[in-house]
């Protein structure tokens, strides 16, 4: 699998625990998201390490994704048991609670190799068979405009992955680029030589 920006988000349909803790079994992405954005959100496994603490960030975080139309989907290769059960147990030990998004179980693994995220033998700190730490940002049109991978011992920042859907949207608004460092309410650039040079004049400095 290549690179999968500017392409349509592959579609599955699997098992999942849904943000409410049913257990469906015919969970499809397309149909989920329908006209809204979504990050497609992949982790290693449940009961493990880094994974709660991004679960949980990402979770504390849906209101602000909801309020930009954004839904929040996560994937494991774990069961929709596994998921239920994480669910259940105590942060205190080592669960996550009562998420506010749906984990969706990968079990035959087919939904990370179609996205290109299976760790393999020899990939760094990840056990061969698992989903790699990745993450899609899927417009309304469900084209994929971001993805990020990182390696197993490190996680992802949720308010830098809020801070991708908003510079999206306010592209698609303003026709405006978003600039190294760019965060909402910022002007943005416009690109041309001369949107370029008048961007740069008011802010290399602080670049």
């Amino acid at each position: 699998m290549g690179l999968l920006i500017g392409e349509e988000a592959p579609d599955f349909t699997a098992q999942a625990c849904t943000a409410t803790g049913e257990l469906v079994e015919h969970f499809n992405l397309h149909d989920q998201i329908s006209r809204r954005y979504a990050v497609l959100f992949f982790y290693p496994m449940d009961f493990t390490f880094v994974c709660p603490s991004e679960i949980l960030a990402l979770s504390s975080r849906t209101a602000a994704l909801e309020g930009l139309d954004c839904a929040a989907i996560g994937v494991s290769v774990d069961s929709k048991w596994t998921h239920n059960a994480w669910r259940h147990t105590p942060q205190d030990q080592g669960g996550i609670g009562d998420i506010n998004f749906t984990l969706v179980s990968d079990l035959d693994r087919a939904i990370s190799q179609r996205y290109g995220i299976l760790a393999g033998e020899g990939r760094s700190y990840y056990p061969a068979g698992v989903s790699m730490r990745a993450t899609f940002l899927i417009d309304r049109n469900r084209v994929i405009r971001h993805m990020v991978v990182n390696d197993e011992p490190l996680g992802r920042d949720m308010d830098e992955l809020l801070r991708m859907v908003q510079a999206l949207q306010f592209f698609e608004e303003n026709g405006r680029v978003c600039p190294a460092g760019w965060k909402a309410g910022d002007e943005g650039m416009v690109n041309t030589p001369e949107g370029v040079a008048h961007f740069l004049k008011d802010s290399s400095a602080t670049l």
